[in-house]
C-alpha cells in the first residue's frame, strides 16, 4: 500500500533546540493515529512537519498526488470578518438556507459540534477562542478527505462532543493524524500511536491501553526507565485491566502478559480506608448548599438547589457546556453569592479551588521557590514529598526548578498551579477542568496523587478517562438546575442525553423541515415570476422575427436573444421541477 504522506529522515530544528531528529514513517490510507507525549515535546511540530505547515530542517516529506487533506492545529486562523456559513458552508458551494439544513453531514456536523445553537450567521469575530476552534473544525470535517490533521480537537468539547466526534470518525474512514491528552478518545480513535519522545517517533499498535501495555512491557525488558516510571505504568495497566471491559473492548496486546506484569500491583486506592481516614479529618459536615438559587441575566442557573457533600466523597460533576458547572464549583468555593439560600461549610475544612484561570501564580519566582513559598514538604495519604520532588512529579526536573514562573508556558503554569494547591495540604479539593494543557504523563502523576488523597474531591471535566479513574460518584446539570446522581457514571449520562437529545432533534428536524419548505415556496415564486418575464419576452421575440423577416443583421441578434431566453427558460423550469417537492 502507498502511504499518503511519508518522512524521512526528517528532523526539525527551532535554534539549539532539537524537535525531530532523523523520523522515518508514514501514513497510509485508513490509519487513524494518535500521537502523545509531553508538552513542549515536538507532537505539534510533528504535525505541521507532516501536514506541509512547517519545512524540515533536514530530510524529506513526500505526499501522494492530489492528496486531499484538512488540518486543524492550535494555531489554525479563519478567515477575518467571516460568519459560520462562510467558514463552513460556502466552500460546499451551500448558499441557500434550506440547501444546508437538507445536506445530512452538514447538519450532522454543525449539530454535533454545537454550533447549530450559535447560529450560521453568528460572526466568528464575536465568538469564544473555543467556539472558533469549534467552527474550524467543523469547516475541515464537512469537506471529503483523504487525511485529517487534528492538534487537540476535543479541547473545547464536552462529554457529548467528544463521544460524537468519536464515531464520526470512525464512520466516516478518513486517514487520521490527531495529537490528544483525552485517553478515553485516543482508545476508541487510534489504531495506532505515536509517542514523541526525545527527537524521536516510537510507534506502537492500538490506543492507550495498548500504549500503556506496551511501554511498561518495553521499560520492564529493556530496564532503563527509572523504578518510578515502571511503578507508575504499571499501575495504570492495572486500573485498565481491572476496570470495565467496555474501557479494553477490544485489547491487542497478550493478555497473559499483562497479567503477570500487574500480578503484584495493588489497587489504585483503597476507599474504605480513605473515607475512615477522611471522616477522622473532616468530621460530619464539609459542604453544604440550602435551597440555593442562582441566576445570571435572565437564565436560572441553579435553582433551590439543596445538596449535601460529605467526608471523603469524591464527585465528578459533568454536564453540556454552559449548563453551570463552574456556578455550582463556585458555590462550592465561596466565590459566588447565591441569590437565596446559604452555603455551610465545616469547621475543620481547608479548602483548595483550581480555577480555569491562572491569575495567582508569582511571576517574578523561580518554580522551586513558588512551591516552596506555600510549604517545604506535604503529605499526600501515605506519601511524604519535598517541594522540589512535588514538581519533578509534575514535569520540572531539577534544572527546570529554577526557571522563572514568567517564562513557563500555558501548560507548565496549570501544572505549577496545581502542585501548589497540593502544597497546601487540603483535605477538600474543588478542580475546574484540571486536565485543561496536561500531557498522558502529567495526568498520570495527578491521578497516582489524588488515588491516594485522603480527602473530599469534587472534579468537573470533560475528559471522560479522569472522572471514571479518580471519582467514585457523577452528578449531572441537566438543566432543571438540580444536581442529579447517577448511579451508572458517564454511561447513564449519555443515556440521559440521548434519550433527551431524541425528541429535539425531531422538533429540530420538524423546525428545519419548515425551515426548508418556507425556503423553497419562497424560491418557487421568484421562478415563477422569473419564467412569466421570460415567456413574455419569448412571445415578444417570435413577433419581432416576422417584423424582420427582411433584415438579415437583425434575424441574427434577435435569434441569438432568443435561443438564450429558451435556454434560460429551461434552466428555470429544470430548477422549479428539483425543488417543487420541497414546498408541498
Amino acid at each position: 500500500m502507498v502511504n499518503l504522506v511519508n518522512l524521512e529522515s526528517v528532523s526539525k530544528s527551532y535554534g539549539m533546540r532539537p524537535l525531530l531528529d532523523a523520523v522515518s514513517l508514514g501514513v497510509g490510507a485508513g490509519d487513524r493515529i494518535g500521537v502523545v507525549g509531553l508538552n513542549g515535546g515536538g507532537k505539534t511540530t510533528l504535525l505541521e512537519v507532516l501536514a506541509g505547515l512547517e519545512p524540515p530542517s533536514g530530510g524529506r516529506v513526500s505526499r501522494a498526488r492530489d492528496l486531499r487533506q484538512a488540518v486543524v492545529t492550535q494555531r489554525t486562523e479563519l478567515p477575518e470578518g467571516s460568519t459560520v456559513r462562510h467558514a463552513v458552508l460556502d466552500p460546499l458551494g451551500i448558499t441557500a438556507e434550506h440547501e444546508w439544513a437538507a445536506d445530512p453531514r452538514a447538519r450532522a456536523i454543525l449539530g454535533g459540534l454545537g454550533i447549530t445553537a450559535l447560529g450560521v450567521d453568528s460572526p466568528v469575530a464575536t465568538m469564544s477562542g473555543g467556539e472558533r476552534r469549534r467552527v474550524a473544525l467543523a469547516a475541515a470535517l464537512v469537506q471529503e478527505l483523504d487525511l485529517l490533521i487534528l492538534d487537540e480537537p476535543t479541547n473545547h468539547l464536552d462529554v457529548e462532543g467528544v463521544r460524537w466526534l468519536a464515531e464520526h470518525l470512525l464512520a466516516r474512514g478518513t486517514a487520521l493524524v490527531v495529537v490528544t491528552h483525552d485517553r478515553w478518545f485516543l482508545d476508541t480513535v487510534a489504531t495506532n500511536t505515536w509517542e514523541v519522545v526525545g527527537g524521536r517517533v516510537e510507534q506502537y499498535e492500538g490506543g492507550y491501553a495498548d500504549w500503556v501495555y506496551a511501554r511498561a512491557e518495553r521499560a520492564r525488558l529493556a530496564a532503563t526507565l527509572e523504578e518510578k516510571r515502571q511503578n507508575l505504568a504499571r499501575k495504570e495497566l492495572a486500573w485498565l485491566r481491572r476496570g470495565p471491559p467496555a474501557r479494553t473492548s477490544k485489547p491487542r496486546y497478550r493478555i497473559e502478559a499483562a497479567e503477570a506484569l500487574i500480578s503484584d500491583v495493588p489497587p489504585p486506592r483503597d476507599s474504605v480506608e480513605l473515607l475512615a481516614f477522611a471522616k477522622r479529618r473532616l468530621g460530619r459536615t464539609v459542604l453544604e448548599l440550602e435551597d440555593v438559587s442562582v441566576s445570571l441575566g435572565d437564565r436560572t442557573m441553579v435553582d433551590r438547589l439543596t445538596w449535601r457533600i460529605g467526608p471523603g466523597d469524591r464527585i465528578g460533576l459533568v454536564g453540556v457546556n454552559g449548563s453551570g458547572k463552574t456556578t455550582v464549583l463556585r458555590l462550592l468555593a465561596g466565590d459566588l453569592e447565591p441569590g437565596r439560600g446559604k452555603r455551610i461549610q465545616g469547621q475543620t475544612v481547608r479548602l483548595a479551588y483550581l480555577s480555569q484561570e491562572l491569575h495567582d501564580l508569582p511571576g517574578t519566582q523561580r518554580v522551586l521557590e513558588a512551591v516552596e513559598e506555600i510549604a517545604r514538604r506535604v503529605t499526600l495519604g501515605k506519601q511524604e514529598l519535598s517541594a522540589s520532588q512535588l514538581a519533578e512529579r509534575f514535569g520540572f526536573p531539577a534544572q527546570r526548578q529554577w526557571t522563572p514562573v514568567a517564562d513557563l508556558s500555558g501548560g507548565e503554569r496549570r501544572r505549577l498551579q496545581i502542585a501548589r494547591l497540593l502544597m497546601a495540604e487540603p483535605n477538600v479539593l474543588l478542580l475546574d477542568e484540571p486536565t485543561n494543557d496536561l500531557d498522558i504523563d502529567t495526568l498520570q502523576q495527578l491521578e497516582d496523587l489524588l488515588d491516594g488523597w485522603p480527602g473530599t474531591l469534587v472534579v468537573v471535566s470533560h475528559d471522560r478517562y479522569l472522572v471514571e479513574r479518580v471519582c467514585d460518584a457523577v452528578y449531572a446539570l441537566l438543566g432543571d438546575g438540580q444536581v442529579t446522581h447517577l448511579p451508572g457514571g458517564i454511561d447513564e449520562y449519555l443515556a440521559r442525553r440521548d434519550t433527551v437529545a431524541a425528541p429535539s432533534a425531531k422538533r429540530a428536524e420538524t423546525v428545519s423541515n419548515a425551515a426548508e419548505q418556507r425556503a423553497a415556496r419562497k424560491e418557487l415564486a421568484r421562478l415563477e415570476r422569473r419564467l412569466d418575464t421570460l415567456t413574455t419576452r419569448e412571445t415578444s421575440l417570435h413577433a419581432a422575427l416576422a417584423e424582420a423577416a427582411t433584415d438579415a443583421e437583425r434575424l441574427l441578434e434577435l435569434d441569438a436573444e432568443l435561443r438564450a431566453v429558451v435556454a434560460e427558460k429551461s434552466t428555470v423550469e429544470q430548477r422549479w421541477l428539483d425543488i417543487a417537492d420541497l414546498a408541498e
